[in-house]
């Protein structure tokens, strides 16, 4: 269960099918080396573009980055495939289990070399087999899950739709989301597919309770960027402070994303400190004239979360700090906070 975000000017016109899942991983059923999944993935997808050649096959790749054939799965399927593999897949879990929110803002930084270490396997590949088209990426299962990820609280066994793994996001979660998005849009040149697990309950950003609905801190970090999706992801550099992290190196404060979807340039930034607010310029060769619409997601507490009983705690409201001066637009984001804007891109 997933739900597609459309990160570049794509037009879909092809049909696609994942050949397997998680094949790498030793709990999977059917879980075999690379070389023995390789040739039953070749022989699948054989026959699914001999019976519909608008077919586009999703090799299986490696689940994760601990998994111990990280990337030599990867290349090992993909040379045997050939030109039958039109994407691989990539899945990434991330959490915060050593309680630093500092340093869990940061796990971008992993997620950014996740996705080019994968896209240089691809382009290996490619090279050396003088594929017809190289394979790109598919980022099919992704989000924040940590807080259920014990096994006895995923055993739902002789039980009728029990409530299992509904993990409850707050403000950190939301940020960590909203930067692997922002990861996406920034490497929408090979990311073509992602898909958020999952979408209701089961780590979701939505919950429900007989007929209450309560929409999660996540859902609004996902609903801020995919209400701005479409246009052309341009590249962008950060120029400012930075900290240093436990677990991902030199972490920048501010997170960012840039898109230009025709007369709108969309913005996408993130305050990773937990104390100081971050005054931001853009520096662009692309005139704006006005502000359309603009989001902020914030809150002073990095592990405030809605509820049933309290649902409005963390959610995205208008955000009018956008100042137009002569220089480029400029704004002060609080700290902990992301910020999802739309400006009109002059003639």
């Amino acid at each position: 269960l997933g739900i597609a975000v459309c990160l570049a000017h794509v037009r879909i016109l092809r049909t696609r099918r994942c050949i397997g899942n998680e094949m790498d991983g030793p709990w999977q059923l059917g879980h075999v080396p690379a070389d023995q999944y390789a040739i039953r993935a070749q022989q699948a997808a054989k026959l699914m573009k001999s019976v519909d050649r608008n077919i586009a096959t999703i090799a299986c790749g490696s689940s994760g980055i601990t998994i111990p054939t990280y990337l030599e799965w990867d290349r090992t399927v993909l040379e045997y495939l050939g030109d039958f593999a039109d994407y691989v897949s990539l899945h990434r879990y991330v959490g915060n289990r050593e309680d630093d929110t500092a340093s869990f803002l940061g796990v971008t930084n992993s997620i950014d070399q996740q996705i080019e270490d994968v896209d240089a396997a691809c382009r290996y590949v490619a090279a050396r087999k003088k594929l017809q088209q190289r394979p790109y990426l598919c980022f099919d299962e992704w989000n924040v899950w940590y807080k259920t990820f014990e096994i006895g609280k995923m055993n739902g066994a002789g039980k009728f739709a029990p409530p299992i793994i509904e993990e409850v996001y707050n403000l950190e979660d939301a940020l960590v989301v909203a930067g692997f998005l922002m990861s996406f849009i920034r490497h929408a040149d090979v990311v073509k597919i992602a898909n958020i697990a999952q979408l209701v309950n089961v780590i979701g950003p939505l919950l429900t309770r007989k007929d209450a609905l309560l929409k999660q801190s996540i859902f609004y970090a996902f609903k801020m960027l995919s209400s701005r999706k479409g246009g052309v992801s341009l590249q962008s550099t950060v120029d400012g402070a930075s900290y240093e992290t436990e677990n991902y190196g030199t972490v920048n404060y501010l997170d960012r994303a840039v898109t230009l979807d025709g007369d709108r340039l969309n913005l996408f930034l993130t305050n990773r400190s937990t104390t100081d607010a971050q005054t931001v310029r853009l520096s662009s060769d692309i005139a704006v004239g006005d502000i359309l619409d603009a989001e902020i997601l914030h809150h002073e507490d990095a592990k405030a979360e809605n509820s049933f009983d309290a649902p409005n705690v963390v959610l995205s409201r208008p955000f009018d700090a956008i100042e137009l001066g002569s220089d480029g637009p400029s704004l002060t984001l609080p700290p902990l906070s992301f910020v999802a804007a739309s400006l009109a891109v002059k003639d």
